[in-house]
C-alpha cells in the first residue's frame, strides 16, 4: 500500500527520473543534429574519435601529397613542351644542311642557309634554358633527377632528367657547317639527334603518365579515407530527425506526469476537511 506523505513524493521523483533520462537523449540528439556528427569529441567516443582523426589527418597529409605530384606533372609538362620544340627545331636544322649540301648552290644562298641553322641551332639553347617551373628544369643538364612526394609517409616518386640541350643530345654547342661537304655531314648528325630527343621525350611521357596515375590514386584513396572518417562520426540525420519527434513528445508526456504526481500530495487536504 502506498504511503500518502507530504515529505516523500516517490511518484514525483520518479517521473523527475525519467523527464532528466529524456532532457538528456534529446540533449544528445539536438548536438548530433546541430553538428552533423554523433562522434563529436572524444568523451563521445574515445575510440571511435581517436580512429577518425588519425584517419582525418592522414587525408589532410595527402594535400601536400598531391601538391608535390601536380607540381612534377608541372616540370614535366614544360620539359616537354621543351621537348616538342627541339624537335620541330632539330627537323629545320635538318632541312637547312640538307639544302646546304647542294653543291650548285652559289655563295649567298649558302650562306644565308648558314645563317639560318645557326639562328635554329641557338633557339634550342634557348628553348632549353628556359624550360623551367618553379625554378626547377629536367631538361637543361642542371640536375639528374627529382624526387616528389608519394604518399602520406614520406615516401617519393623519382623522375629521372633527361637533357635536352644541344650537347645533351648529341651536337655540339657550335654545331654548323662551312662547305657543302660538311652540310651533308651535318644531315646525319642531325638525324642521331633527332633521334636521341624523342627517345628522352618518350621516356619523360611515360613518367609524366605514371605521376598521372599516381596522382589519380592518391586523390582516390583521400576520398576514400574522407568517407571512411564520416562512416565513423557522421550521424544518419533521418535517423537523429526521427528520434527528436520521438523525444520531443516523451519530454511532454514526462512534464505532464511529474505535474500528476506533483498534483497528488494536495489530495492529502481532503482528509482534513
Amino acid at each position: 500500500m502506498a504511503l500518502n506523505s507530504i515529505n516523500t513524493n516517490s511518484g514525483a521523483m520518479i517521473a523527475l527520473q525519467n523527464l532528466n533520462a529524456t532532457n538528456s537523449e534529446l540533449q544528445v540528439t539536438q548536438q548530433r543534429i546541430n553538428t552533423g556528427k554523433k562522434v563529436g569529441s572524444a568523451k563521445d567516443n574515445g575510440a571511435i574519435w581517436a580512429m577518425a582523426k588519425n584517419q582525418s589527418s592522414t587525408a589532410g597529409s595527402l594535400n601536400a601529397v598531391k601538391d608535390s605530384l601536380q607540381r612534377g606533372q608541372s616540370t614535366i609538362d614544360v620539359a616537354l613542351a621543351a621537348g616538342d620544340t627541339v624537335t620541330d627545331l632539330l627537323g629545320k636544322m635538318k632541312e637547312k644542311a640538307l639544302a646546304a649540301s647542294d653543291t650548285s648552290l652559289n655563295t649567298a644562298s649558302f650562306n644565308a642557309l648558314q645563317s639560318d641553322f645557326n639562328s635554329l641551332r641557338d633557339q634550342i639553347t634557348k628553348a632549353v634554358t628556359n624550360a623551367k617551373f618553379n625554378g626547377v628544369s629536367i631538361a637543361d643538364g642542371t640536375t639528374t633527377k627529382l624526387a616528389f612526394l608519394a604518399n602520406a609517409d614520406g615516401s617519393q616518386f623519382t623522375v629521372t632528367a633527361k637533357t635536352l640541350s644541344l650537347t645533351g643530345i648529341g651536337l655540339s654547342a657550335n654545331a654548323t657547317f662551312t662547305t657543302a661537304a660538311s652540310a651533308k655531314s651535318m644531315i646525319d648528325s642531325v638525324s642521331k639527334a633527332l633521334g636521341t630527343a624523342t627517345n628522352k621525350l618518350a621516356s619523360l611521357g611515360t613518367s609524366s603518365t605514371g605521376l598521372d596515375t599516381h596522382l589519380t590514386f592518391v586523390g582516390k584513396l583521400q576520398d576514400s579515407l574522407d568517407a571512411g572518417v564520416g562512416n565513423l562520426v557522421d550521424a544518419d540525420l533521418a535517423k537523429e530527425s526521427a528520434k527528436l519527434q520521438s523525444l520531443q513528445t516523451k519530454q511532454q508526456l514526462g512534464i505532464q506526469a511529474l505535474s500528476i504526481a506533483n498534483q497528488s500530495s494536495s489530495s492529502i487536504l481532503s482528509l482534513f476537511r
